[in-house]
Protein backbone atom coordinates (compact mmCIF):
# COMPACT_ATOMS: atom_id res chain seq x y z
CA UNK A 1 0.00 0.00 0.00
CA UNK A 2 2.41 2.46 0.98
CA UNK A 3 4.70 1.88 -2.69
CA UNK A 4 1.05 2.61 -4.70
CA UNK A 5 0.55 5.15 -2.52
CA UNK A 6 4.38 6.71 -3.52
CA UNK A 7 4.12 5.84 -7.25
CA UNK A 8 0.77 7.75 -7.63
CA UNK A 9 2.16 10.74 -5.90
CA UNK A 10 5.26 10.25 -7.78
CA UNK A 11 2.63 10.06 -10.82
CA UNK A 12 0.80 13.24 -9.80
CA UNK A 13 3.94 15.33 -9.06
CA UNK A 14 5.08 14.28 -12.82
CA UNK A 15 1.64 15.41 -14.44
CA UNK A 16 1.68 18.73 -12.41
CA UNK A 17 5.19 19.50 -13.25
CA UNK A 18 4.61 19.07 -17.22
CA UNK A 19 1.04 21.13 -17.25
CA UNK A 20 1.50 23.69 -14.17
CA UNK A 21 3.36 25.80 -16.18
CA UNK A 22 1.23 26.09 -19.86
CA UNK A 23 -2.18 26.29 -18.07
CA UNK A 24 -0.89 28.74 -15.31
CA UNK A 25 -0.22 31.49 -18.39
CA UNK A 26 -3.19 30.64 -20.51
CA UNK A 27 -5.30 30.86 -17.02
CA UNK A 28 -3.89 34.07 -16.58
CA UNK A 29 -4.30 35.68 -20.12
CA UNK A 30 -7.86 34.14 -19.77
CA UNK A 31 -8.32 36.44 -16.14
CA UNK A 32 -6.98 39.20 -17.54
CA UNK A 33 -10.02 40.37 -19.58
CA UNK A 34 -11.98 39.06 -16.36
CA UNK A 35 -10.28 41.91 -14.58
CA UNK A 36 -10.56 44.21 -16.71
CA UNK A 37 -13.96 43.79 -17.28
CA UNK A 38 -14.18 44.78 -13.31
CA UNK A 39 -12.16 47.75 -14.14
CA UNK A 40 -14.43 49.00 -17.16
CA UNK A 41 -18.03 47.81 -16.40
CA UNK A 42 -18.43 48.24 -12.32
CA UNK A 43 -18.54 50.91 -9.98
CA UNK A 44 -14.94 51.11 -8.04
CA UNK A 45 -17.22 50.67 -5.07
CA UNK A 46 -17.57 46.82 -6.26
CA UNK A 47 -14.00 46.69 -6.50
CA UNK A 48 -13.55 44.94 -2.84
CA UNK A 49 -15.89 42.03 -4.02
CA UNK A 50 -13.38 41.16 -6.75
CA UNK A 51 -9.79 40.86 -5.00
CA UNK A 52 -9.94 37.10 -5.42
CA UNK A 53 -9.31 38.33 -9.20
CA UNK A 54 -5.75 39.93 -8.81
CA UNK A 55 -4.86 36.94 -6.20
CA UNK A 56 -5.38 34.64 -8.98
CA UNK A 57 -3.74 36.85 -11.53
CA UNK A 58 -0.67 37.31 -8.90
CA UNK A 59 -0.64 33.27 -8.73
CA UNK A 60 -1.08 32.63 -12.31
CA UNK A 61 1.51 35.19 -13.44
CA UNK A 62 4.66 34.21 -11.67
CA UNK A 63 5.86 31.04 -13.11
CA UNK A 64 6.24 33.05 -16.43
CA UNK A 65 7.33 36.50 -14.73
CA UNK A 66 10.83 35.86 -15.58
CA UNK A 67 10.10 35.43 -19.10
CA UNK A 68 7.95 38.37 -19.47
CA UNK A 69 10.24 40.30 -17.42
CA UNK A 70 13.20 39.28 -19.96
CA UNK A 71 10.68 40.13 -23.43
CA UNK A 72 9.70 43.66 -21.68
CA UNK A 73 13.21 44.53 -21.28
CA UNK A 74 14.23 43.66 -24.50
CA UNK A 75 11.09 45.84 -26.21
CA UNK A 76 11.97 48.68 -23.86
CA UNK A 77 15.72 48.43 -25.18
CA UNK A 78 15.01 48.03 -29.02
CA UNK A 79 12.04 50.58 -28.76
CA UNK A 80 13.90 53.54 -26.74
CA UNK A 81 14.90 55.68 -29.20
CA UNK A 82 11.56 55.71 -30.78
CA UNK A 83 10.80 59.06 -28.94
CA UNK A 84 8.02 59.54 -31.56
CA UNK A 85 5.71 56.80 -29.66
CA UNK A 86 6.73 58.04 -26.55
CA UNK A 87 5.90 61.58 -27.43
CA UNK A 88 2.49 59.96 -28.17
CA UNK A 89 2.05 58.61 -24.79
CA UNK A 90 2.57 61.25 -23.35
CA UNK A 91 0.00 63.18 -24.89
CA UNK A 92 -2.63 60.82 -24.54
CA UNK A 93 -1.75 60.84 -21.13
CA UNK A 94 -2.28 64.62 -20.82
CA UNK A 95 -5.41 64.33 -22.77
CA UNK A 96 -6.53 61.24 -20.48
CA UNK A 97 -5.74 63.57 -16.92
CA UNK A 98 -7.48 66.48 -19.24
CA UNK A 99 -10.52 64.53 -19.92
CA UNK A 100 -11.16 62.96 -16.07
CA UNK A 101 -11.09 66.65 -14.69
CA UNK A 102 -13.22 67.57 -16.96
CA UNK A 103 -15.73 64.89 -15.28
CA UNK A 104 -16.36 62.79 -18.17
CA UNK A 105 -17.29 58.74 -17.52
CA UNK A 106 -15.31 57.54 -20.23
CA UNK A 107 -11.68 58.84 -20.72
CA UNK A 108 -9.33 57.70 -23.86
CA UNK A 109 -7.70 55.25 -21.05
CA UNK A 110 -11.34 53.61 -20.87
CA UNK A 111 -11.60 53.03 -24.49
CA UNK A 112 -8.13 51.81 -24.60
CA UNK A 113 -8.90 49.53 -21.69
CA UNK A 114 -11.98 48.55 -23.45
CA UNK A 115 -9.86 47.75 -26.96
CA UNK A 116 -7.59 45.32 -24.51
CA UNK A 117 -10.83 44.07 -23.01
CA UNK A 118 -11.67 42.60 -26.65
CA UNK A 119 -8.29 41.82 -28.09
CA UNK A 120 -8.08 39.64 -24.99
CA UNK A 121 -11.17 38.25 -24.66
CA UNK A 122 -10.78 34.83 -27.17
CA UNK A 123 -8.30 33.79 -24.68
CA UNK A 124 -10.83 33.04 -21.95
CA UNK A 125 -12.76 30.50 -24.06
CA UNK A 126 -9.66 29.52 -26.01
CA UNK A 127 -9.14 26.89 -22.67
CA UNK A 128 -11.91 24.95 -24.62
CA UNK A 129 -9.46 23.85 -26.98
CA UNK A 130 -6.49 22.74 -24.38
CA UNK A 131 -8.39 19.93 -24.28
CA UNK A 132 -5.98 18.10 -26.87
CA UNK A 133 -3.37 18.38 -24.16
CA UNK A 134 -5.53 15.91 -21.89
CA UNK A 135 -5.75 13.64 -24.99
CA UNK A 136 -1.63 13.63 -24.77
CA UNK A 137 -1.75 12.78 -21.45
CA UNK A 138 -4.26 9.74 -21.90
CA UNK A 139 -1.92 8.41 -24.02
CA UNK A 140 0.94 8.90 -21.69
CA UNK A 141 2.45 6.73 -19.49
CA UNK A 142 0.00 7.54 -16.61
CA UNK A 143 -1.82 4.66 -14.44
CA UNK A 144 -5.73 4.97 -14.97
CA UNK A 145 -6.06 5.73 -10.99
CA UNK A 146 -3.79 9.04 -11.97
CA UNK A 147 -5.73 9.90 -14.72
CA UNK A 148 -9.11 9.70 -13.23
CA UNK A 149 -7.91 10.90 -10.04
CA UNK A 150 -5.74 13.94 -10.84
CA UNK A 151 -5.23 14.69 -14.58
CA UNK A 152 -9.06 14.17 -15.67
CA UNK A 153 -9.68 16.81 -12.46
CA UNK A 154 -7.25 19.08 -12.92
CA UNK A 155 -7.97 19.70 -16.42
CA UNK A 156 -11.60 20.08 -15.42
CA UNK A 157 -10.68 22.59 -13.18
CA UNK A 158 -8.73 24.76 -15.10
CA UNK A 159 -11.47 24.65 -18.51
CA UNK A 160 -14.03 25.68 -16.48
CA UNK A 161 -12.15 28.49 -14.51
CA UNK A 162 -10.67 29.42 -18.13
CA UNK A 163 -14.53 29.51 -19.43
CA UNK A 164 -16.00 31.00 -16.21
CA UNK A 165 -13.70 33.90 -16.47
CA UNK A 166 -15.39 34.53 -20.07
CA UNK A 167 -19.13 34.02 -18.89
CA UNK A 168 -18.39 36.53 -15.92
CA UNK A 169 -16.44 38.99 -18.20
CA UNK A 170 -19.36 39.22 -20.74
CA UNK A 171 -22.07 39.50 -17.40
CA UNK A 172 -20.75 42.24 -16.23
CA UNK A 173 -20.50 44.18 -19.76
CA UNK A 174 -24.44 42.72 -20.20
CA UNK A 175 -24.81 45.01 -16.38
CA UNK A 176 -22.78 47.88 -17.86
CA UNK A 177 -25.41 48.06 -20.82
CA UNK A 178 -28.14 47.90 -18.67
CA UNK A 179 -27.37 50.36 -16.74
CA UNK A 180 -26.52 52.73 -20.02
CA UNK A 181 -30.20 51.95 -21.05
CA UNK A 182 -28.97 49.64 -23.82
CA UNK A 183 -30.34 46.07 -22.52
CA UNK A 184 -32.36 45.33 -25.28
CA UNK A 185 -28.51 44.78 -27.66
CA UNK A 186 -27.07 42.67 -25.04
CA UNK A 187 -27.97 39.64 -26.91
CA UNK A 188 -26.68 40.36 -30.33
CA UNK A 189 -23.25 41.85 -28.70
CA UNK A 190 -22.98 38.57 -27.14
CA UNK A 191 -23.34 36.87 -30.24
CA UNK A 192 -20.84 39.35 -31.99
CA UNK A 193 -18.24 38.86 -29.59
CA UNK A 194 -19.14 35.10 -29.54
CA UNK A 195 -18.22 34.77 -33.10
CA UNK A 196 -14.64 37.05 -32.46
CA UNK A 197 -13.72 34.97 -30.10
CA UNK A 198 -14.05 32.13 -32.47
CA UNK A 199 -12.39 34.05 -35.19
CA UNK A 200 -9.61 34.35 -32.04
CA UNK A 201 -9.36 31.19 -31.05
CA UNK A 202 -8.75 29.78 -34.55
CA UNK A 203 -6.16 32.51 -35.03
CA UNK A 204 -4.56 31.22 -31.88
CA UNK A 205 -4.86 27.74 -32.17
CA UNK A 206 -4.13 26.94 -35.62
CA UNK A 207 -2.21 29.91 -37.08
CA UNK A 208 -0.61 30.40 -33.20
CA UNK A 209 -1.07 34.18 -33.14
CA UNK A 210 -1.24 35.87 -29.81
CA UNK A 211 -3.11 38.87 -28.70
CA UNK A 212 -0.31 41.20 -28.08
CA UNK A 213 0.07 40.98 -32.07
CA UNK A 214 -2.13 42.96 -32.96
CA UNK A 215 0.03 45.76 -31.99
CA UNK A 216 3.51 44.20 -32.53
CA UNK A 217 2.56 42.07 -35.25
CA UNK A 218 -0.24 43.61 -37.21
CA UNK A 219 0.39 43.14 -40.93
CA UNK A 220 1.53 39.98 -40.73
CA UNK A 221 -2.00 39.26 -38.68
CA UNK A 222 -3.84 41.19 -41.21
CA UNK A 223 -2.24 39.31 -43.82
CA UNK A 224 -3.11 35.59 -42.64
CA UNK A 225 -7.08 36.82 -41.93
CA UNK A 226 -7.24 37.72 -45.66
CA UNK A 227 -5.80 34.90 -46.95
CA UNK A 228 -6.17 32.06 -44.63
CA UNK A 229 -9.81 32.49 -42.89
CA UNK A 230 -11.84 32.43 -46.61
CA UNK A 231 -11.25 29.23 -47.57
CA UNK A 232 -14.31 26.73 -46.66
CA UNK A 233 -12.21 24.98 -43.58
CA UNK A 234 -11.37 28.19 -41.49
CA UNK A 235 -14.92 28.65 -41.98
CA UNK A 236 -16.20 25.67 -41.06
CA UNK A 237 -14.32 25.53 -38.17
CA UNK A 238 -14.54 28.50 -36.72
CA UNK A 239 -18.48 28.45 -37.09
CA UNK A 240 -18.33 24.96 -34.98
CA UNK A 241 -16.39 27.03 -32.35
CA UNK A 242 -18.73 30.12 -32.42
CA UNK A 243 -21.97 27.06 -31.94
CA UNK A 244 -20.02 25.57 -28.98
CA UNK A 245 -18.85 28.41 -27.44
CA UNK A 246 -22.04 30.39 -27.60
CA UNK A 247 -23.95 26.35 -26.38
CA UNK A 248 -22.15 26.46 -23.17
CA UNK A 249 -22.12 30.28 -22.75
CA UNK A 250 -25.49 30.19 -22.50
CA UNK A 251 -25.90 27.04 -19.99
CA UNK A 252 -22.89 28.88 -17.48
CA UNK A 253 -24.38 32.23 -17.42
CA UNK A 254 -27.73 30.43 -15.90
CA UNK A 255 -25.28 28.91 -13.68
CA UNK A 256 -23.78 31.75 -12.72
CA UNK A 257 -26.95 33.77 -12.42
CA UNK A 258 -28.55 31.27 -10.40
CA UNK A 259 -24.97 31.56 -8.15
CA UNK A 260 -24.79 35.00 -8.27
CA UNK A 261 -28.49 35.59 -6.99
CA UNK A 262 -28.26 33.03 -4.05
CA UNK A 263 -25.24 35.47 -2.54
CA UNK A 264 -26.87 38.69 -3.32
CA UNK A 265 -30.56 37.04 -2.13
CA UNK A 266 -28.43 36.03 1.10
CA UNK A 267 -26.44 39.07 1.77
CA UNK A 268 -29.81 41.13 1.77
CA UNK A 269 -31.09 40.97 5.38
CA UNK A 270 -28.02 41.60 6.54
CA UNK A 271 -27.55 44.79 4.47
CA UNK A 272 -30.47 45.93 5.25
CA UNK A 273 -30.09 45.73 8.96
CA UNK A 274 -27.18 47.60 8.49
CA UNK A 275 -28.94 50.53 6.95
CA UNK A 276 -31.83 50.77 9.16
CA UNK A 277 -29.80 49.52 12.61
CA UNK A 278 -30.79 46.98 15.27
CA UNK A 279 -34.67 46.40 16.08
CA UNK A 280 -33.72 47.67 19.46
CA UNK A 281 -31.90 51.01 18.58
CA UNK A 282 -35.16 51.88 16.71
CA UNK A 283 -37.74 51.31 19.09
Amino acid sequence: MKTELIDFSAEMLRAWSSNNSWMAWNLFLALVPLALSVWLFRSRRAYIHFWWIGLLLVATFLPKAPFVASYAIRFLRDNRTNYVVWAITLVLIALDVWIVRQGRSRSLFWWLGFLVFIAFLPNAPYVLTDVIHLVEDIRSNYSIWAISLFVIPLYLLFILTGFEAYVLSLINLGEYMKRQGWGKFILWVELCIHALSAVGIYLGRFLRFNSWDFVTNLHTLADSILDDLAGKRPALVMFVTLVVIAGLYWLMKQVSLGIIWRIESAQAPHKKLSHTGSPTAQS
